[in-house]
């Protein structure tokens, strides 16, 4: 049975809705009444009300049951534990747009190195949904004078849950590294795939599922939301404007901004689920202890200042972050994907402690200031917004630790398996497989519209039914015109991938031609050259140049900078911590770029002959890298 708080909806709502589901001749019945409690409509009700024939009311009770909010339902999460979610959030997440998010990995590539890193956008989109709940719960109870409603709770959980709806095949291995080296079709398409993410996608897919599932703004309003103006905050906290000046939805309580996608600070819910999520499936311990952040937070008024906003997930962040990851400009290896130059992956060049090849930790890098791979759930700064004083989400002075567990936890995961060398590279090789597969690969969208593995994006009918499973397309197709992108993931499962062959430790982050010349130097790094070709065989084809950032997620500031605090005795003033305040022990910088080097050739008399080039290359440097340490694989 439905609870008492759930299903009401006026008689004027009412009578629309019969209309639609062609029941109109019954919709003077409810006309006038002011409200009406669904759940108190049975058959003998309907009766009173002079609906005589038994199938008439049959037909009322079976359309109202579409959009009856029933009660909520338990979710068991190895993360969270019983999470009771909102009819309105189950019955959003058994839409097929939701559903889609079951096939696509929250870690990329990663499951191909680390076995346990199993899990999808799926769960994660449901823990952040979760969290979101709780957190805006906790700042409902501990301040009710914050005005925080059901409404607004249940906005902000919507948002929470649907966040990464437009993630496409390997997560940010689509948005932050295929889409970006697509070559770009003409018209009005080109303007778009441009500067597409995956959060324009999240948006639009969002849009989709309320057009594709009709009852879902019928149960929204019996649930008390006003679909006309509760969507256009939904979708602002999902991908939040550059300013706090363009808020439609909820501009007296821009705290609510900050829970989804924080572009304040980068501290939000999105981090906290898949921080904990990430580390579980990955064996890698979590410091951070987001309920502590839950219980600690508060909102205070913050005076006016120049806030450095930032844009994300991190895969995921969400992972990679996802949960967001986001990209500084930098060019990758040079390679080109249908015309269009790769660009520059993210990483940090720090070796891990296990094996390559079967999963476990090896010798990934961190990094998230790269375009390539763009990290989910990550915010990087971009914006900067102008605020008067504005109440913003703070938390106690003596949490400064646990924020600074929050970052080093982050630096783990990119260091340890976001940006492992194996995972950065095979997700190389998937983009060139899917560059080489594009125009092959045919999508029915919309009235019929074929679409590629790119143009899907444009198309939400057809970019639903683009997920993993694309991979495995590929992998078992027969087509000769899928050959050559057949065989680049068949050397992916077969692992022969493109091998490690060094990491270059810059002073700076190289420019794009700086990493050409790279990649001539490394070719001309041996004696007697022959026209276009050296003496061993080996061009500047032969090599794969991947620079990689890695920072805290605010390139080369300390994030905490940007965090507001209180303190016991007065929780209403926010104030600001300075490093020096909490310890001496505390990094000193916050940001690093690296450049990776890894053969193509794999066979062991080219792979020797590389090494041997990258070894001579580091004797003989061009002055562009002589102050940068070199580690040699």
């Amino acid at each position: 049975m439905a609870s008492e708080d759930y299903g009401e909806m006026s008689g004027e709502d009412m009578c629309e809705y019969l209309r639609e589901k062609g029941l109109g001749r019954w919709a003077d019945a409810f006309k006038e009444k002011s409200v009406i409690k669904l759940r108190e409509l049975n058959d003998g009700v309907l009766a009173e009300m002079g609906i005589d024939q038994p199938e008439d009311r049959q037909k009322i009770l079976d359309s109202i049951l579409k959009i009856w909010p029933s009660a909520p339902k338990v979710f068991n999460d190895p993360i969270h534990g019983s999470m009771e979610l909102h009819p309105l959030l189950v019955k959003i997440i058994d839409t097929p747009q939701f559903q889609r998010l079951r096939y696509i990995k929250q870690l990329g590539a990663g499951y191909l190195v680390y076995p346990g890193a199993s899990h999808n956008r799926f769960e994660h989109s449901i823990g952040v949904g979760y969290l979101a709940g709780e957190l805006v719960k906790a700042l409902k109870e501990k301040q009710p004078e914050l005005g925080i409603n059901e409404r607004d709770i249940l906005c902000v959980q919507i948002a929470g849950l649907c966040h990464d709806l437009g993630h496409g095949p390997f997560s940010h291995v689509f948005d932050g590294m295929f889409i970006r080296k697509v070559k770009l079709p003409p018209g009005p398409l080109r303007k778009k795939m441009k500067t597409w993410k995956h959060e324009d996608a999240s948006v639009e897919m969002f849009d989709h599922l309320m057009r594709s599932n009709k009852d879902l703004q019928w149960m929204m309003k019996a649930c008390r939301l006003k679909p006309s103006k509760d969507l256009d905050f939904i979708k602002e906290m999902i991908q939040p404007p550059a300013a706090q000046e363009e808020y439609k939805g909820r501009p007296k309580k821009s705290f609510l901004y900050e829970i989804v996608a924080n572009k304040r600070n980068g501290i939000d819910v999105d981090k906290f689920d898949y921080f904990a999520r990430d580390c579980h499936h990955l064996g890698i311990k979590n410091n951070f202890d987001h309920g502590r952040f839950i219980k600690f937070a508060r909102v205070c008024e913050v005076d006016g200042q120049k806030v450095d906003g930032q844009e994300e997930d991190g895969q995921e962040g969400d992972g990679q972050e996802e949960d967001g990851q986001e990209g500084d400009g930098q060019e990758g290896d040079g390679q080109e994907g249908d015309g269009q130059e790769e660009h520059g992956q993210e990483g940090d060049g720090q070796e891990g402690d296990g094996q390559e090849e079967d999963g476990q930790e090896g010798d990934g890098q961190e990094g998230d200031g790269q375009e390539e791979d763009v990290q989910e759930e990550d915010v990087q700064e971009e914006d900067v917004l102008e605020v008067d004083r504005q109440k913003h989400i703070c938390t106690r002075d003596k949490e400064v630790n646990n924020l600074y567990d929050l970052f080093h936890t982050r630096y783990s995961l990119h260091r340890r398996a976001y940006q492992h060398n194996v995972v950065k590279i095979i997700e190389h090789m998937i983009v060139e497989a899917f560059l080489k597969a594009d125009k092959h690969i045919q999508i029915k969208g919309s009235g019929g519209e074929m679409f590629t593995l790119s143009t899907a994006i444009t198309d939400m009918e057809a970019y639903t039914k683009l997920t993993d499973c694309v991979f495995d397309q590929i992998l078992n197709s027969t087509e000769d015109n899928l050959r050559e992108a057949r065989e680049i993931l068949t050397n992916i499962v077969d692992r022969k991938h493109y091998r490690f062959l060094g990491e270059i430790k810059p002073k700076r982050i190289p420019t794009k031609e700086e990493i050409s010349q790279l990649k001539e130097d490394l070719a001309a790094a041996l004696p007697l050259p022959r026209e276009g070709a050296q003496a061993d065989g080996l061009t500047k084809e032969d090599f794969v140049v991947l620079p990689v950032t890695m920072d805290y997620g605010k390139k080369e500031k300390d994030p905490i900078d940007s965090m507001d605090f209180y303190n016991k005795k007065n929780p209403t003033q926010a104030f600001k911590i300075k490093r020096e305040e909490v310890s001496k022990l505390l990094p000193e910088h916050f940001s690093e770029t690296l450049v990776r080097v890894y053969s193509r050739k794999i066979d062991l008399k080219s792979l020797e002959a590389a090494r041997g080039h990258f070894e001579l290359w580091n004797n003989v440097r061009n002055p562009v890298w002589t102050d940068c340490h070199v580690t040699v694989s």
